[in-house]
């Protein structure tokens, strides 16, 4: 796989309302541990659309990882401007990865018109990538499902690979970072 598309769940979906939520560095921590392996077994790009939550966690996780290993970051949002309704944190974040990032390019050149341009961008993710990494939990729903469906049906025709984040997964994570802590070990 060179080319990953990743995505999941929006902060609020996560019940995560601060951009300074601890629990934040926990669904991070995940992504990258998932990361790691796919780009030593040579994946090349991992792109976003750039949404709140997920996708803006992972840009950033990808610019940390690029201090270590060859892998380039892609931002193609479904139009412009997609973050003029954001809180300004996340707006920051968002101008960051846009700036830092190894391609942005949104795939309307003009601002929200209409569902459509959420669909098209979906295909074109299908289209342009070999597979999709997505945080999501199917007894939860929401909107990482969309994506997740679309998937499924491409795979059936097209050599697609989907992986998945679940919160178990997340879980996994915390109780192993609690036991790489010296601390936990000491009390």
């Amino acid at each position: 796989m060179k080319v990953l598309m990743v995505t999941g769940y929006k902060p609020m979906e996560l019940g995560i309302f601060k951009i300074d939520d601890p629990n934040i560095e926990y669904v991070k921590e995940t992504i990258k541990r998932r990361l790691i392996p796919l780009i030593e077994e040579g994946l090349e790009w991992i792109l976003i659309s750039g949404q709140m939550g997920v996708e803006l966690w992972t840009g950033e996780i990808v610019l940390e990882l690029k201090e270590e290993y060859p892998i380039k970051l892609g931002v193609f949002p479904p139009f412009l401007h997609q973050e003029k309704r954001w809180p300004e944190p996340q707006q920051e974040q968002y101008q960051m990865l846009v700036e830092t990032a190894d391609f942005y390019q949104s795939l309307y050149q003009k601002e929200y018109e209409g569902a459509y341009q959420f669909k098209a961008k979906d295909q074109w993710f299908l289209d342009k990538t070999d597979g999709c990494l997505i945080l999501y939990d199917e007894e939860t729903g929401g909107t990482p499902g969309y994506y997740l469906e679309k998937a499924k049906t491409y795979q059936e025709h097209n050599a697609y690979t989907i992986l998945t984040i679940t919160p178990f997964d997340i879980e996994e994570t915390v109780e192993e970072m609690r036991m790489e802590d010296p601390n936990y070990w000491s009390n």
